[in-house]
């Protein structure tokens, strides 16, 4: 077993404070995740629906997501492995074998839904028909989408790197999108209604999500180049 995070406590300039500072390159496992999801908060939740070779759909939720360009859309997956085995789960097998996958955005009326999906299911049981999830087809992949969700991103596989011996990272190129008309304000210049879908995240601790309802604006500053 592997041996507890070393702490120190150290002052480096933060007025005097000290700091608790974590070497996590001799941390456990347990503990290098414990840091990161108990600060990288609050993390979007991807709700990915995938498709195996043998045509059961997968529905499962991950947390370490994320969108990083815009030319082309791209969006990052963090796929964690079989504690156990070291194996992939269903999630990360069918995107590796089929190299498609649709990106569902969660919220909070979805929540319980996209929790039972959670479940450690066999490949042959699809958590669609065991949480009563309903589908609809997408267009240009071959996974359906979550029909309630407020919006819906169509995927394919650009590449899966294996990291380490608990993960596979998955970058992905956004296909096609499918918004709620509900949320679309002026669909000609593209302003969506955020507050109205209201979309949940992951925080701190075991089973903890946030709202998408306490938000603050801030002016971006200009510079005399501007």
């Amino acid at each position: 077993m592997a041996a507890p995070a070393r702490l120190t406590r150290a002052v480096r300039g933060r007025n005097g404070r000290p700091d608790v500072e974590i070497d996590l390159r001799s941390a456990s496992t347990a503990d290098r995740y414990k840091v990161l999801t108990n600060t990288v908060t609050p993390r979007p939740i991807a709700w990915i629906t995938s498709l195996s070779k043998k045509g059961v759909v997968n529905a499962a939720p991950y947390s370490f997501f994320n969108a990083v360009g815009h030319e082309p859309p791209l969006i990052v997956l963090g796929l964690l492995k079989e504690p156990g085995t070291g194996g992939l789960k269903n999630t990360a097998s069918n995107i590796v074998s089929t190299g498609e996958f649709v990106v569902n955005l969660v919220s909070e009326a979805d929540a319980e839904r996209m929790n039972l999906c959670s479940i450690d299911a066999p490949p042959e049981v699809s958590e669609i028909e065991l949480a009563g999830v309903e589908t609809v087809p997408s267009v240009v992949v071959a996974p359906p989408r979550v029909a309630s969700a407020p919006v819906c991103f169509e995927c394919r596989k650009l590449v899966a790197l294996d990291i380490g011996t608990q993960q596979t990272v998955v970058l992905a190129e956004v296909l096609y999108a499918h918004i709620d008309d509900r949320f679309v304000l002026d669909p000609q210049r593209l302003y969506l209604d955020i507050p109205a879908m209201k979309l949940i995240g992951r925080t701190h601790g075991s089973g903890w999500y946030v709202r998408n309802s306490d938000a603050f604006q801030l002016d971006r500053p200009r510079s005399k180049r501007d």
